[in-house]
């Protein structure tokens, strides 16, 4: 689960080979080819490059053409290298907008660059991750507020303004994560908590079904209905579990985390999946299969991590396969603060 990626590699081969022509004079007129594209942008915004160019051989990027993406989007080149060049958008994308990217992929000069061959090499989504914060910030699902600059016409109005920390409470350790206008995991959780609370599919993505109920939601001023909860795992002596209710220490138990065979991966998940009750089987270190049913209050963060309730002779030390086990009353109390969405960090 989680956020898309933001970028992929990918190596342009065409026929015929690759051609390295020597340096380009006014009158040259061999090919200039692509040799290799990176760091082509899942999502459209105008503060990450679109993708990086590697040509054959030097270039100005005041020569090249403009970038084609369709619908039609105003882009620019940048030189970050004697025969390198990013694209990057100069206007501001339409959010949930998806945008096909064309990559000229040979090049012919002589005063300037024209295009001789291209393809489509990926359909970007325009994402506004500020507008995004901004609205979530207001609908109170960050640990974050926002403070408008410049007066709203609407409540869903994009404005410039700052963002902060909602809660003294909360442990310095998930703040640190927190970066306004980047993709992080406190925004990504905050996302998967609106759409499950507004029956979406809780993706951590933006999509254009979130997207409209997002505005809705600002317009109605339908804010979380729930405080901000947060889980908090020491895997210290002895393993604590501490759960924050809008930034409170609410309640702390003793736990269990992985044994070395079988660790619980440390840092900060959302919560994508719950039960009231499960039967977990798997395999142990050993080889041995294992089922145990009835696992009561289980909340999963990390693939198969999961806080849930176990029993055990005492808590406090790793004796797990990866979950984070409570005693069953613990594990009562904490599951109801988990919804979908919430963030779990585990911490050496």
């Amino acid at each position: 689960m989680g956020r898309l990626a933001r970028s992929v590699v990918a190596v342009v081969g065409l026929t015929g080979g690759l051609m390295v022509p020597g340096a380009l004079s006014a009158n040259a007129q061999s090919p200039l080819v692509v040799r290799a594209t990176s760091q082509v942008s899942a999502r459209v915004t105008t503060t990450m490059p679109l993708l990086r160019l590697h040509f054959t051989s030097p270039l100005s990027a005041t020569r090249l053409p403009s970038l084609t993406l369709t619908p039609s989007l105003a882009t620019k080149w940048q030189q970050i290298g004697p025969r390198d060049v990013q694209a990057v958008a100069v206007a501001a994308p339409a959010p949930t907008l998806s945008y096909a990217i064309t990559l000229p992929t040979s090049l012919r000069c002589t005063a300037t660059c024209t295009v001789t061959s291209s393809h489509v090499v990926q359909t970007a989504v325009a994402v506004n991750i500020l507008w995004e914060e901004q609205l979530l910030a207001q609908l109170n699902y960050l640990p974050v507020a926002f403070s408008p600059l410049a007066k709203q016409t609407t409540p869903s109005e994009q404005v410039p303004g700052f963002f902060t920390w909602r809660f003294a409470g909360l442990p310095a350790s998930l703040a640190a994560q927190w970066s306004p206008g980047s993709d992080n995991v406190i925004l990504r959780g905050a996302l998967m908590n609106f759409q499950n609370v507004h029956n979406l599919p809780a993706s951590g993505e933006i999509d254009a079904g979130t997207w409209n109920a997002l505005i809705g939601a600002t317009l109605a001023h339908q804010v979380d209905p729930a405080s901000y909860n947060y889980v908090d795992v020491t895997e210290g002596s002895p393993e604590v579990v501490t759960l924050y209710l809008n930034g409170v220490n609410s309640f702390h138990t003793l736990a269990n985390t992985g044994i070395p065979q079988a660790p619980t991966a440390a840092g900060t998940y959302p919560v994508y999946l719950r039960y009231t009750s499960q039967t977990m089987s798997g395999t142990n270190p050993n080889g041995t299969h294992y089922s145990d049913p009835g696992i009561p209050w289980v909340s999963y963060f990390n693939g198969g991590d999961a806080l849930h309730g176990f029993i055990r002779a005492g808590y406090g030390f790793p004796q797990s396969l990866g979950c984070v086990e409570m005693p069953f009353a613990s594990a009562a109390l904490v599951w109801p603060h988990t919804p979908i969405g919430t963030l779990v960090t585990v911490r050496p």
